[in-house]
């Protein structure tokens, strides 16, 4: 099984910590964020890994080089920062071939069961399969009553995308997803920096099964300010087996 981590992000929202230090080394527990995620995947059966790196990349690979893992990680450069979607496709040859891979940010910190991910993504023969949760955030996605995204909503701008009438619940995407190989053919006619989720939307709007996965049982954060960090720090200190 494959994946990949995006940890190419400067990680400004947690400055000065990352002005010297990319933030998936940044230390919640006796682990860093890096290594919290690579033992998520490692549980899920991932052996094979790409992290795409960029802010202080030297780090990163010093840091891969220096642990054993057990699994093969191949690290994807970045000389410009790609976003998410411009990141995957320059790594895209590491997944072709592939049935299903798991895509997940490194600045999150979850006990999400992967496997059960995965097990919903081969089940509906969807094209990607979207972690999501019921939490406050400004941007949303729209899924219809079969739970395939049918549209995007940006609360704070007042934009939407929305290509049909079908009623919609809204939900936060919280960065974790399993993809087809593909999806890499709906990216053909964007510039080389771009995020995923016109991706995704894009392919929903021409038929493909982009579908939520609901994971509001599940402990999860996204590590983007200090606060959120002691957050997680707290919650590491009190669960036993989680550090």
């Amino acid at each position: 099984m494959k994946a990949m981590l995006f940890a190419a992000g400067r990680g400004t929202r947690l400055q000065p910590l990352t002005s010297q230090l990319p933030k998936c080394l940044v230390k919640a527990g006796n682990k860093t964020l890096l290594e919290h995620n690579i033992m998520l995947l490692k549980k899920a059966g991932v052996d094979s890994l790409v992290i795409n790196v960029h802010h202080l990349a030297q780090q990163v690979i010093d840091f891969v080089d220096a642990h054993d893992f057990e699994m093969d990680i191949q690290i994807s450069v970045e000389e410009e920062l790609l976003e998410t979607g411009g990141g995957l496709l320059f790594a895209a040859n590491h997944f072709r071939g592939e049935e299903a891979f798991f895509v997940s940010n490194s600045d999150i910190y979850t006990n999400l069961d992967l496997g059960a991910l995965l097990a919903n993504h081969l089940d509906k023969k969807s094209l990607a399969t979207i972690a999501v949760a019921d939490r406050e955030t400004s941007r949303y996605l729209r899924f219809n009553s079969k739970r395939l995204l049918c549209g995007w909503e940006n609360r704070r701008t007042k934009e939407e995308i929305s290509w049909n009438n079908d009623s919609f619940q809204t939900h936060a995407f919280n960065g974790i997803q399993v993809l087809s190989p593909k999806i890499f053919d709906y990216m053909k006619d964007f510039d080389r920096s771009f995020s995923t989720i016109p991706v995704y939307l894009k392919a929903a709007k021409a038929g493909a099964r982009i579908t939520a996965y609901t994971m509001d049982d599940a402990y999860w954060i996204d590590i983007g300010t200090p606060e959120k960090l002691e957050e997680l720090r707290l919650h590491l200190s009190k669960t036993k087996g989680d550090d």
